[in-house]
């Protein structure tokens, strides 16, 4: 499908079109679509096709458009999931979850579409933060911010000089960045090697624009909207990018917000805690359809 600026997005349904519920998957950066595959296989396990499931690949990330540096902002990833939720969700009720820079994007949506919360029994906010991201450390507080922002701009100068053919044959950095930052105490080799696959994928002005833009995001004040939704907060207690005070904030902002810790995880709970995230999903959907059915 088209976004408002012309870029074609890559969009995947499961489920029957007319579904009474639909549960909107968005990722995080740097990534794409795949990286919700296990709650996509377990919820299909848990509802077959009587709940519809809608992902997509955020523009700039995997089988998506490329898009300039400047249209890489959470506020033209808010659009896009509007968009998206408005040409693929129907009209039945919603459950939505973010990831990462997808949580932050849940945040803008509220803002830009209360008529898509309206519509929404269930928010999952994983591994994400409201703001604040400009004094975040990666685990080292040592690091001043030229620092760490030299982590994103290397990679993003790796795949402007190298193809992806020379990358994937030397993935060194992209497995060091992907080890020593986005995973805890549990990594599947097959997990590592499709985050090092999709890092490596990701053109530079992704990197670097989105980088740009969450280091700037606040929108704390936004969470009064999901007062009325059932939500529930998950984050790694060895979370390095969205550490679990990040967490906590977003937790306190939301009237009956459930928070999960999960000790030993890092940023990737998707993936290293695959069957929790999709429990927690699975529990969410039974009570929004109880809800529907009561309505």
């Amino acid at each position: 499908m088209k976004t408002h600026d012309g870029l074609d997005l890559h969009v995947r349904t499961y489920g029957a079109a007319d579904a009474p519920l639909t549960v909107v998957l968005s990722h995080c950066w740097t990534s794409d679509s795949e990286h919700w595959h296990y709650q996509v296989r377990d919820l299909l396990d848990a509802f077959g096709h009587d709940v519809a499931i809608l992902t997509w690949d955020h523009r700039g990330h995997g089988r998506s458009d490329h898009a300039p540096r400047e249209a890489c902002t959470i506020e033209h990833l808010a659009r896009d999931m509007a968009d998206v939720i408005d040409t693929h969700a129907g009209t039945g009720r919603l459950v939505i979850a973010g990831h990462s820079i997808g949580g932050m994007t849940m945040m803008e949506l509220a803002a830009r579409r209360p008529d898509i919360l309206e519509r929404t029994d269930g928010a999952m906010f994983v591994a994400t933060s409201s703001g604040r991201l400009d004094s975040v450390t990666l685990g080292l507080p040592e690091m001043r911010p030229l620092v760490k922002e030299r982590i994103p701009l290397m990679l993003a100068q790796r795949a402007r000089v190298l193809t992806r053919r020379q990358r994937r044959k030397q993935p060194r950095i992209e497995r060091m960045v992907v080890r020593r930052f986005l995973f805890g105490d549990r990594m599947r080799l097959r997990d590592q090697g499709l985050v090092v696959e999709q890092l490596i994928n990701c053109p530079p002005a992704t990197m670097e624009g989105f980088y740009r833009d969450f280091m700037t995001h606040e929108r704390t004040e936004g969470l009064k909207a999901f007062h009325p939704i059932p939500t529930r907060v998950l984050v790694g207690e060895a979370d390095l990018l969205t550490p679990p005070h990040h967490a906590r904030r977003i937790a306190a902002e939301v009237n009956g917000a459930r928070l999960m810790l999960y000790p030993g995880a890092g940023h990737m709970l998707p993936l290293e805690r695959s069957a929790e995230v999709s429990g927690e999903l699975v529990e969410m959907v039974w009570s929004a359809l109880r809800t529907t059915a009561r309505r």
